[in-house]
């Protein structure tokens, strides 16, 4: 069919709007070291799949001389592609226009293929590069952005979401980020804050640089509101590829089943933890030592340490893992950990993910500091989350499992399906030093030779619970099984706990300890 004047007019509007803010901006955007928003979604995508959306619409603001400014896309590029073969919804905001600032039109594009992503039950997958709410435009701007708040919120734990922070995320825009399940930032390039330099310069007089508030190390490593960090955002791409790998496309499915791999001969499971009780190892040989090709796909990787989140996948299948990390604190349990992990299993359980828990630690961190940071509170908050979860539970008591630290992670009385314990498990009130100068204070006090007194009773108090027998004999243990036979059991877990069904009462909901 030979092209016709309309066909004409509709190629020259097209290319017109694919060509974003112009050639001088889009010179100072890659200046910047940053990729385009056509250029990430292509870089994201698999070839060729993108579909886009919506690519006329334009602003409806004539205030302020807005009514002769042509916007293209209004700065928001929206559409479904396909990641390892299986569809996204996804959106890229254009700092290239109008420094992708948010006004009506703009939101509307986005909260468009929001409910489109739900209604398909495909993940969400934005992408963040915008100077903020289009102050041109006044209260429809935040309305724009509380309508983006609530659908975020609406579609939390029916499909996964997923912010990719790519350059500035400021004022109210950060909290959609914050509403979904991963975030994902750029070492020098992603910027996340409230309020920027130059407020608290003028209301508080402090001189702050714009990395040092709100940039991607600090969000990943001080405050906690990022998940993944990557030093380009080629890198970040093949983050999100690796997570959309583990995790299933909605909730009505579980994640897809990958061919079974034996763990690397070099992860030996019998010498990783050393004999003595006090010494550290890392708990990721230990997941490594029973994963599937030894792989771990670890989660927050550079916020609170002490405990350790991720997938792996066991015969196949994804697991969810938490554990204790003895290099960092012992592995105790803090406000800060306790928060990683709690919401860690509540995206456990809302995709269908089994859970595996694996413990050594001597309970919560003590001090003035987390008493009055609330780790009462939070530490409530992983009681609250391993309880409620309904998917299957596996822990393994590896070796030290004292006091609420052993009821915080996943005993038994907060509903494991399954509780085996390694022979070095030592599950207790508290470790026998602590124990024995209570139990037997009156005892060592009146002795000839206290220092020998005490020698022996800790050796007595240990002789009796510093091991998994006296939890065996009571039922709070299913097996202690030898290290080398962890993977075995681990993996009949799962299989036997395929078909769980557990229910809850019926209510709105719960009110956990936020």
């Amino acid at each position: 069919m030979a092209p016709t004047s309309k066909h004409v007019d509709f190629f020259r509007r097209k290319n017109k709007l694919l060509g974003g803010g112009g050639t001088k901006a889009i010179e100072k955007q890659t200046a910047m070291g940053k990729l385009t928003a056509r250029d990430r979604i292509t870089a994201l995508l698999d070839a060729h799949s993108f579909h886009e959306y919506d690519l006329f619409v334009e602003h409806k603001c004539r205030d302020f001389d807005m009514e002769s400014k042509s916007l293209p896309g209004d700065g928001v590029i929206t559409g479904t592609g396909t990641i390892i073969d299986r569809p996204v919804c996804i959106y890229a905001q254009d700092f290239t226009v109008a420094g992708g600032s948010l006004g009506l039109m703009h939101a509307r594009k986005i909260t468009k293929i929001m409910d489109h992503a739900v209604k398909m039950g495909m993940p969400l997958i934005g992408i963040n590069d915008s100077g903020g709410a289009r102050i041109q435009e006044g209260v429809d701007s935040l309305a724009g952005y509380g309508e983006i708040f609530y659908r975020n919120t609406m579609a939390s734990g029916i499909i996964p979401q997923l912010s990719v922070i790519l350059g500035p995320c400021a004022g109210g825009a950060v909290y959609s980020p914050a509403l979904t399940d991963f975030v994902f930032v750029v070492d020098k390039i992603s910027k996340m804050f409230i309020t920027g330099p130059e407020v608290i310069k003028t209301v508080l007089g402090e001189e702050v640089s714009m990395e040092d508030l709100g940039g991607a190390r600090v969000q990943a490593e001080i405050t906690g509101n990022a998940h993944f960090i990557a030093s380009n955002e080629l890198e970040c791409f093949h983050q999100i590829k690796q997570l959309l790998s583990y995790i299933p496309w909605n909730n009505g499915r579980r994640p897809d089943r990958y061919p079974p791999t034996a763990p690397k001969p070099r992860f030996d499971i019998e010498k990783i933890i050393p004999p003595e009780p006090s010494k550290p190892y890392d708990i990721r040989d230990i997941i490594r030592a029973v994963s599937d090709n030894s792989d771990f796909f670890e989660v927050h990787k550079s916020w609170a340490p002490n405990v350790v989140v991720g997938f792996a996948r066991l015969d196949g299948e994804t697991v969810g893992v938490v554990g204790n990390q003895p290099l960092v604190l012992a592995g105790v349990l803090d406000v800060d950990s306790s928060d990683k992990a709690a919401r860690f299993i509540r995206f456990c359980d809302a995709f269908n993910i089994p859970l595996v828990t694996l413990v050594d630690l001597p309970g919560y961190l003590p001090g003035i500091d987390q008493e009055h940071a609330g780790v009462i509170r939070h530490g409530a908050k992983i009681l609250y989350a391993y309880s409620e979860a309904t998917v299957p539970k596996i822990t393994v008591i590896l070796r030290k499992a004292y006091g609420g630290g052993y009821i915080a992670m996943c005993s038994r009385h907060l509903g494991a399906d399954f509780v085996f314990a390694w022979p070095t498990a030592e599950i207790a009130v508290m470790g026998p030093e602590g124990a024995a100068n209570i139990i037997f204070r009156n005892e060592i006090a009146a002795a000839a030779d206290p220092a020998a007194t005490r020698k022996q009773k800790v050796a007595e108090y240990g002789e009796k619970f510093a091991n998994p027998y006296v939890a065996a004999a009571s039922g709070h243990i299913d097996a202690v099984i030898g290290p080398s036979d962890t993977r075995k059991f681990l993996v009949h877990a799962i299989q036997v706990s395929t078909n769980k069904s557990e229910s809850r009462p019926k209510k709105k909901h719960g009110i956990p300890p936020f």
